[in-house]
């Protein structure tokens, strides 16, 4: 079964297709810009959903984390995101303020990796993420049980069901936990693949008052 699963992993294809190009002398002078310009160029190839990433934390004692969320934007403050104060991210961002994003577009054989410290927004704005989000997500996240045990799926659904007649009774009710974080990059590299396995690397480097590019080898 080993030799089995071995032979197929080796046998998929990758980098197929025609593949964008990626010229590092033709970018700009900051990473956002061409974060937005491969972000938009991923939901133009209709990458199913281009704006979940993962994200990548450490616990007090260094031990690795990683999941997929969702972005929700990106801009001054860096690139955001939301969860409660409570789960297994906001616990390690308490004790280790930074972390690592990733995202790739299988279709472009595209990859940008964020890295750098996190902070947290004003209770305002966390408070309009979390109102911002649907009924369902709101209810579960009411909950504030994530990543706990579960003996039986009827229990979620009973809990469930009645955070859900709690947000409609009362459709102002934030979870008092749920926190809006932004990384603040240090480093955001720019991944382009390439059949031949010529990738093409871009690294941008946080100098203040500005950035400094470089490339990588592959």
């Amino acid at each position: 079964m080993a030799d089995d699963l071995r032979g197929l992993l080796r046998g998929i294809e990758v980098f197929a297709g025609d593949l964008p190009s990626f010229d590092p002398r033709e970018t700009p002078d900051e990473p956002v810009p061409l974060f937005t310009d491969w972000l938009l160029a991923a939901v133009r190839a209709g990458v199913r959903e281009p704006h979940a990433m993962t994200l990548s934390t450490a616990d007090a004692g260094g031990d690795p984390s990683a999941r997929v969320l969702i972005l929700k934007d990106v801009g001054p403050d860096g690139w955001q995101f939301a969860s409660d104060a409570g789960s297994p991210k906001g616990r390690d961002l308490a004790k280790r303020p930074y972390a690592a994003l990733t995202f790739y577009w299988p279709p472009l054989a595209r990859q940008v990796r964020v890295r750098g410290p996190v902070g947290t927004a004003d209770p305002e704005q966390s408070a309009a993420d979390f109102l911002a989000r649907g009924p369902g997500a709101r209810a579960e996240a009411l909950l504030g049980r994530q990543s706990r045990p579960l003996g039986d799926p009827a229990e979620r659904d009973t809990a469930v069901g009645e955070s859900l007649a709690r947000v409609a009774a009362d459709p102002g009710l934030v979870a008092p936990g749920w926190t809006l974080y932004s990384v603040r990059p240090q480093t955001v590299e720019f991944w382009q693949g390439d059949r031949e396995r010529r990738h093409t690397r871009l690294v941008y480097e946080a100098t203040p008052p500005g950035w400094t590019k470089r490339m990588l080898w592959p």
